[in-house]
């Protein structure tokens, strides 16, 4: 994993697009590295059923398996809002085997494609969801918690410079709009 994904606490603001071809063009004015583009990921969350679920305590389990860069991740999100922590694995299904034989439950699965630039310090992902529509998220990873609030001023100027708006801001994951949804 790059630098840009270490760390326990990652600052991100998400935003529906309303021109996915325009905020590209923002976008490639900054000439930002790319990591990958159009990757399918394959997302599998995994909860507790009954008792006292993960969701309860503002806590995620994900496994992502992401094609064709055949990037793997185990994922772990909360309680915190900025809580997030990702390692690398080598096998996804074994991983999810695992998951299961603790007691876990397969709760919900997402796809979507997903491109992944670096703009400085900053990453920018770029995501399409089918029956959700196009989104953006910015965000840094960080070990110092003391950096939080600065790191989301600088975001809000990033997306300025993107061309997004307050009004675009999406504060829900992507599993609890497709919960709503579906």
């Amino acid at each position: 994993m790059t630098e840009h994904f270490k760390g326990k606490y990652e600052v991100e603001l998400k935003y529906k697009l309303t021109s996915k071809i325009q905020f590209l063009s923002y976008l490639q004015a900054m000439n930002p590295e790319i990591m990958l583009e159009d990757n399918l990921e394959h997302d599998c969350y995994f909860d507790f059923v009954g008792g006292s679920p993960l969701k309860e305590q503002n806590k995620s389990v994900c496994i992502r398996n992401m094609q064709p860069s055949g990037i793997k991740l185990w994922i772990v999100k909360g309680p915190e809002a900025d809580r997030c922590e990702a390692v690398n694995i080598t096998d996804s299904d074994k991983a999810k085997s695992m998951l299961l034989t603790m007691g876990f439950n397969l709760v919900l699965e997402l796809q979507k494609t997903r491109s992944i630039y670096f703009i400085g310090k900053f990453h920018a992902t770029v995501d399409h969801l089918k029956g959700l529509g196009d989104f953006a998220e910015l965000a840094i990873m960080t070990d110092d918690e003391s950096m939080l609030d600065q790191y989301k001023q600088e975001l809000l100027e990033l997306a300025a410079k993107l061309g997004l708006t307050d009004a675009q801001l999406e504060s829900r994951s992507y599993r609890e709009m497709q919960t709503l949804q579906g």
